[in-house]
């Protein structure tokens, strides 16, 4: 078992092999949700929706989208740039793309939430799931990592380096 409050000392910043890992988790839930929002205007009940639901509906399709062309955005980057001249570099800029997806993601989420609750069951609860939704993506997708992220940086003993002792 490793010690998860161990230093990143053996970390490989080249390797985006843990990137490429997560991007095959979150890719398929955006194509699915692409996929599920591009026919819904083309369904016979779509024109019988109120305005607001189809501005509502034009909003998750754009945060969902984005999603999408940021999710697969490192890999169409990857070919054209290849071969890499600084990888650290790379995969810096590919995990921001990767957060900016899934900060899209979330929205999209949320607003699906409500759509389809809306439709069926009517717009108070609509509201109510959309609200529970929002509250799991930001705790369970946002805060709490950042959460253990910070926990682990105050847990972390301080190694100064040699720099650090010639400042001194």
């Amino acid at each position: 078992m490793t010690d998860p409050h161990a230093d990143n000392a053996g970390h490989d910043e080249t390797d985006m092999t843990e990137m490429l890992n997560e991007l095959r988790i979150l890719l398929p839930g955006a194509q699915l949700l692409n996929g599920f929002l591009i026919t819904l205007p083309f369904n016979s009940g779509f024109r019988e929706i109120v305005e607001v639901e189809k501005w509502i509906f034009m909003a998750t399709f754009f945060c969902s989208l984005s999603s999408l062309i940021l999710f697969t955005a490192p890999a169409v980057q990857h070919r054209i740039l290849r071969p890499l001249d600084n990888r650290p570099r790379f995969k810096n800029l590919a995990s921001k793309q990767m957060l900016a997806g899934a900060s899209f993601l979330s929205l999209a989420s949320v607003l699906c939430a409500y759509l389809v609750t809306a439709e069926v069951v009517g717009h108070p609860l609509g509201g109510a799931v959309a609200a529970l939704v929002t509250s799991l993506i930001l705790t369970l997708w946002w805060a709490y990592p950042w959460w253990l992220r910070r926990q682990r940086k105050k847990d972390r003993p301080f190694k100064p380096t040699l720099a650090d002792l010639l400042r001194d």
